[in-house]
């Protein structure tokens, strides 16, 4: 039985649909390496998942790719163009975060105005149906607003900007599950009917787990994952059964987590094993089933950097 990590990223594409991607960034903040030699592309009309533990990076990748932080190596660029005070790249992009702050002499009234006016693809309707769903009150000064009202007018903005390339740095906190249910609901909705980049970083994972399309996993500093949510579906499970039959299972895979109950083990494995090694597991009277997504991140950025790495044996 092996274990370790090695980064699992899709394979390239070839695609000149890419709307933003890092090669090789590095940003060090002091003597902290806030970001180290991360690349990934981020594809245009998909849904990505930007996950990670607190501290790992997420924050810093966004604040990168929206000009707002300047990265100290490596390259980024948004729309084929690096993003830093590029008025250009900035007008198709919306980036809302759990701390977005807005001057607390304004109205949400005025923010959705001056939001009409920065945002190229701003939808009124849609932003007033939005005020409407969260019950937000038009006339309320911002500073008098509850935590989970913030949210919703974070939310909102970045719903109805319909910006070509949106993220969403866990704005949605705040709200109640009814709320943030209704913010995956519209989302999704609107994302059909019009398509475009969108990008959450969150810790609820399992809550958005069917939304996303595409994974990017940060873990201190680098990427760990870069693959389709549904590659990572099929190939993450989690066996139980006789110690021995799961090992077997397991040695040619990369096991994520294991723990035994005397003759019993539970192990969460990354495999591209056969068929036949499910049924030899199963004959023995153990269990395949697939892992969460939040399990298997859980799972990936629980393990040391320093683990021996290895790639699946054939």
């Amino acid at each position: 039985m092996t274990s370790g990590l090695t980064k699992i990223t899709a394979p390239p594409t070839t695609d000149t649909d890419v709307v933003a991607a890092m090669r090789g960034v590095t940003k060090t903040y002091g003597d902290v390496d806030a970001l180290t030699d991360v690349s990934f592309d981020i594809e245009r009309g998909r849904i990505y998942g930007l996950l990670g533990r607190n501290g790992a990076g997420k924050t810093t990748a966004m604040s990168v790719l929206t000009g707002q932080a300047i990265h100290t190596s490596g390259e980024a660029t948004v729309f084929g163009e690096s993003p830093f005070e590029n008025a250009n790249v900035l007008r198709d992009v919306c980036f809302v975060k759990e701390s977005q702050t807005y001057p607390d002499d304004l109205c949400v009234g005025h923010v959705l105005t001056a939001a009409a006016h920065l945002l190229e693809h701003w939808d009124t309707d849609f932003a007033d149906q939005l005020l409407d769903d969260f019950q937000l009150p038009r006339r309320r000064r911002v500073k008098k607003l509850s935590r989970g009202m913030r949210s919703a007018l974070g939310v909102t903005i970045g719903l109805a900007s319909r910006a070509p390339l949106t993220l969403f740095d866990e704005p949605y906190l705040g709200l109640d599950a009814v709320a943030r249910q209704l913010f995956y609901d519209r989302l999704l909705a609107d994302y059909a009917e019009h398509p475009r980049t969108v990008v959450l970083s969150t810790h609820l994972i399992d809550e958005v787990s069917n939304l996303l399309e595409h994974v990017i996993v940060v873990d201190r500093g680098r990427v760990v994952v870069d693959d389709s949510a549904d590659a990572i579906r099929q190939r993450a499970v989690v066996v139980t059964g006789p110690t021995a039959a799961v090992d077997e299972f397991s040695s040619k895979g990369t096991v994520l987590h294991r723990e035994s109950l005397g003759s019993t083990t539970r192990a969460t494995v990354r495999t591209t094993g056969p068929d036949a090694d499910r049924s030899r597991l199963l004959e023995a009277g153990g269990t395949v089933e697939p892992a969460s997504l939040q399990e298997f991140v859980i799972r990936t950025t629980s393990l040391p950097h320093d683990a021996p790495s290895q790639e699946p044996q054939s």
